[in-house]
């Protein structure tokens, strides 16, 4: 069974300037993460963050932090196909792939935050599946389009004619996020065009039905269950003692015992690596900590050095 990874994840919407964000990478990659993943998102959730100074562009950030990591895999979980036209998504990933040396991954997805939409007048169409669909479908055929041939596309949301499918990126094969509880639909499309299907702020049982669901999606079509990797997201807060527990409860606007009680990572580097290894147990390759307060670099170190190392 391979090694699972282990993965930042953060929610810069709630109030974190490019600065902000790049001290909190720097941190993760000195604590041994494997990856800095972000959410696309314009606009605050929540009564407890202000949002100030205001949202940063989710690929303009990874396009910075790319040049300033080294190792850290970088992405969204998960970009939403309402706000970029699938040909400029392709060309803006490639880019930051071919800045960071690549290490880019893409998570995709239909978008659900309508009021971000209403604020920064971004269509919001009442069904968006069908985009998901076809924007995996471009997005993939773009990148894997012969150098010196063409790509075209006809669906009925976009058209492609001709395109040089420009700039390739540097990997082979750029990852591809799809997640979600759909019973269906969602593992199907993870099936067909992504290389992880993600699962986030479920419990165990969910979890582990929605992998099995991808998986045998996986074998409708012919492919390999193997090569699609199995992950799961869940909020974290970890602390040395209840002191520091509650301490960060109350900065992320949360109370304890009722964020203990949920699906989430919470307690002692102890407690955090007995759920985090069962879901490893369970097939986890990879997990993703939610971390939400950016300006907490030691919970970062704590986990990363506290955690990690019995989870590997």
């Amino acid at each position: 069974m391979p090694i699972p990874e282990f993965c930042v994840f953060t929610e810069p919407q709630q109030g974190a300037t490019y600065d902000t964000q790049l001290a909190f990478a720097q941190q993760a990659e000195r604590s041994g993460f494997d990856g800095f993943f972000r959410s696309d998102h314009y606009l605050k959730m929540g009564e407890h963050f202000s949002g100030e100074p205001g949202p940063t562009d989710a690929w303009t950030t990874l396009a910075g932090l790319a040049r300033e990591t080294t190792s850290l895999r970088l992405g969204t979980l998960v970009s939403s196909v309402t706000y970029r036209a699938p040909g400029v998504l392709a060309i803006q990933v490639a880019q930051v792939d071919q800045m960071s040396g690549g290490r880019v991954e893409l998570g995709l997805g239909t978008g659900w935050y309508e009021a971000e939409h209403r604020a920064y007048g971004i269509p919001f169409p009442a069904k968006r599946f069908d985009l998901l669909e076809e924007q995996l479908e471009i997005v993939t055929g773009l990148w894997a389009a012969p150098r010196g041939g063409s790509f075209s596309f006809d669906g009925a949301h976009y058209q492609l004619e001709s395109s040089p499918a420009l700039p390739k990126p540097v990997q082979d094969q750029v990852p591809v996020i799809v997640g979600g509880a759909g019973l269906k639909r969602t593992p199907s499309l993870a099936a067909r065009f992504a290389t992880e299907f993600n699962i986030a702020f479920q419990p165990d049982d969910v979890v582990r039905d929605r992998w099995a669901r991808a998986r045998a999606a996986c074998e409708e079509i012919d492919r390999d269950p193997a090569t699609l990797k199995s992950t799961v997201a869940l909020t974290t807060l970890a602390g040395a003692n209840e002191a520091d527990l509650a301490h960060r409860a109350a900065a992320t606007g949360v109370e304890l015992a009722s964020f203990r009680e949920d699906h989430t990572f919470s307690g002692s580097a102890d407690e955090i690596i007995e759920q985090a290894g069962r879901l490893i147990d369970a097939g986890a390759q990879r997990i993703y900590f939610q971390l939400m307060d950016m300006s907490d670099l030691d919970h970062v170190a704590y986990i990363g050095e506290e955690v990690l190392p019995q989870l590997r």
